[in-house]
C-alpha cells in the first residue's frame, strides 16, 4: 500500500501549490504591471490566457480528486481490514489478488500481436513482461470496485468543491426535461469530426439519465471550418420553425455535405417552409446569433470543440461515456445530499 499512499500524497502535494497560487482579493487589486505610469491590470493578463487558464484549472481539481479517490479507498480498505480482523495486506490478497486470473491463452495472443513493440526481449521474457502488465491492470481495477463496494458499506462525505465555470443556457436550444438537476451546455461546430464522432457518446448519455439531464446546444464555429457558421445559421433557421433538434441531428448525420445549396436540401428533406428558410438563411438573419455564442464560448475559456460543461464542470473534446458518467453521478449524488442535508435541518 505504501507507494500507493505516497503517490496520492504527491498529487496532493501538487494541487495543493498550485492551489496556493490563487491570489486573495488584496493581491488581485494591485496592478500586474506599471509602464510609463500605466497600470495593467490582472485580470487584463488573465483575459488573454482565459482559455489556458480553464484548463489548468480544471486539471488542478482533477488533480485533487484522483488523489482524494486513492486517499478515500485507502481509508476504506484500512477500515474494512480492521472489521475483519485482518491485516490491509491480507484484505488485498483475499479482494484484489485472488480474485484476478489472466490465462496462458491470453498472454499468449497478447504476445503475437504485440511482440513487435518488445524490442530485444526474449519470447519468455516478453510473455512474463505482457502477464505482468495484464495482471496490474486488473488487479487495479479490481481494487477500484471493490473500493466502489465498500463506498456502500461505510459513510463517505466528500467536501471537495469541483472546479465550475458559471455557464449560462440563456436562449439556448434545450431538449430534456426543464426541471433536470444536471444540464450540460456543448459548445460545437457542425463541420468538427471531433464533435460528430462524440454523437454516439451524447446519445448514450441522454439515452442513460433520461430526465435527469437536458441537453443545451451553443454555436462555437472555427474559423478554419469554411461551412461551420452558415450550418450553424441553418440550424438556427429551422428553429425559427420549432425544428432546430430536426436540422441539428441531420446535420451531424450529413456534415461531410454542407455547402448552401447542401443546406436547404436539408431543410427540403426535413419538410420545412424552404421559402422562408431560404430567406432565412440567405439573409444572415441568425449570424449575430452564431457569433454571440462563439463569443460566450471563449469567454468562458473554449478554445477547440466540442466543449461540454457539466453543470459547468467543463469536459473538454469527444470524451468517452464514462468521463460523462463520473461528472453526472457525482453532480446527483452532491445534490442528493444537499436535498437530504436541508430536509433534515
Amino acid at each position: 500500500m505504501k507507494p500507493r499512499i505516497l503517490g496520492a500524497l504527491a498529487l496532493v502535494t501538487v494541487a495543493a501549490a498550485a492551489g496556493a497560487q490563487e491570489r486573495p482579493a488584496a493581491e488581485a487589486a494591485e496592478p500586474a504591471a506599471i509602464v510609463a505610469g500605466q497600470r495593467i491590470e490582472r485580470s487584463a493578463v488573465d483575459e488573454l490566457v482565459r482559455a489556458q487558464l480553464v484548463e489548468v484549472r480544471a486539471r488542478e481539481y482533477q488533480l485533487r480528486s484522483k488523489a482524494l479517490d486513492q486517499l478515500v479507498a485507502e481509508a476504506l480498505i484500512a477500515k474494512e481490514a480492521a472489521a475483519r480482523g485482518i491485516t490491509v495486506e491480507a484484505l488485498e490478497k483475499a479482494e484484489v489478488e485472488t480474485r484476478v486470473s489472466v490465462s496462458d491463452a491470453e498472454v499468449r495472443a497478447l504476445y503475437e500481436a504485440n511482440k513487435g513493440r518488445l524490442g530485444a526481449r526474449s519470447e519468455a521474457e516478453g510473455l512474463k513482461k505482457i502477464r505482468e502488465l495484464v495482471e496490474e491492470q486488473r488487479q487495479n481495477e479490481r481494487r477500484r470496485a471493490f473500493a466502489e463496494e465498500l463506498r456502500a458499506k461505510y459513510p463517505v462525505k466528500v467536501l471537495l468543491e469541483p472546479f465550475r465555470v458559471p455557464v449560462e443556457v440563456g436562449d439556448a436550444p434545450v431538449r430534456g426535461n426543464p426541471a433536470a438537476p444536471v444540464t450540460v451546455v456543448e459548445f460545437s461546430d457542425f463541420q468538427c469530426p471531433f464533435c460528430e464522432r462524440s454523437r454516439p457518446t451524447v446519445a448514450r448519455v441522454r439515452e442513460a439519465y433520461g430526465d435527469k439531464v437536458r441537453w443545451a446546444f451553443r454555436h462555437f464555429p472555427l474559423g478554419f471550418h469554411e461551412n461551420a457558421q452558415k450550418a450553424g445559421e441553418a440550424a438556427a433557421c429551422a428553429g425559427d420553425q420549432g425544428r432546430f433538434w430536426e436540422m441539428h441531428d441531420r446535420l451531424w448525420a450529413t456534415n461531410s455535405k454542407l455547402a448552401l445549396s447542401d443546406l436547404k436540401a436539408d431543410a427540403a428533406a426535413l419538410g420545412l417552409d424552404t421559402a422562408a428558410f431560404d430567406r432565412c438563411l440567405d439573409s444572415g438573419r441568425h449570424a449575430d446569433l452564431v457569433q454571440r455564442d462563439q463569443e460566450a464560448g471563449a469567454a468562458y475559456g473554449v478554445s477547440g470543440t466540442p466543449a461540454f460543461f457539466v453543470n459547468g464542470r467543463p469536459l473538454v473534446g469527444a470524451q468517452p461515456f464514462e468521463e460523462f458518467q463520473k461528472v453526472i453521478d457525482d453532480e446527483l449524488q452532491r445534490q442528493g445530499a444537499a436535498a437530504r442535508a436541508t430536509a433534515s435541518r
